[in-house]
C-alpha cells in the first residue's frame, strides 16, 4: 500500500475513533480529541505525501509517531479501568498508526535504494 493511502486511512480511523472516545465518554477531556486533531492535520498533509514531497512526508511520519506514543497512556488507562471497548478503540488506532509508520519507512527505504 502506498504511504498516502495508509496515512489517509489512519487519519480517518483517528478521527472516527478519537471522536467516539470523546463523545462516548462520561467525563469528556479535551485531550481525547488529540487523535482527531492529528487526523485532520494528516488529511491536510495527504496531497503533499501523494506528490512525494519529502518534507511533508517527514512531518507526517513525526506526527504519526507522536500519536502512537501519545496513545500509550490512554491504552494503559483503559486497561486499568478494564474497559474492553476502550482497549479495543485505542488498540485499533495504534494498529493503524503502526501500519502507516511501516508503509512510510518502507517508502523511505525504497526511495533511498532508487537514488
Amino acid at each position: 500500500m502506498k504511504p498516502h493511502v495508509s496515512s489517509l486511512i489512519n487519519a480517518i480511523v483517528l478521527i472516527i475513533l478519537g471522536g467516539w472516545s470523546y463523545f462516548g465518554s462520561e467525563v469528556r477531556s479535551v485531550t481525547a480529541l488529540i487523535p482527531v486533531f492529528v487526523g485532520i492535520i494528516l488529511i491536510g498533509l495527504n496531497s503533499g505525501i501523494k506528490n512525494e514531497n519529502k518534507l511533508i512526508a517527514h512531518i507526517a511520519v513525526v506526527l504519526t509517531l507522536l500519536v502512537f506514543i501519545g496513545l500509550l497512556k490512554p491504552l494503559t488507562g483503559a486497561m486499568g479501568r478494564e474497559s474492553t471497548i476502550g482497549i479495543l478503540r485505542v488498540s485499533t488506532m495504534m494498529v493503524f498508526t503502526v501500519y502507516a509508520l511501516i508503509t512510510f519507512i518502507q517508502s523511505f527505504i525504497t526511495a533511498r535504494k532508487n537514488k
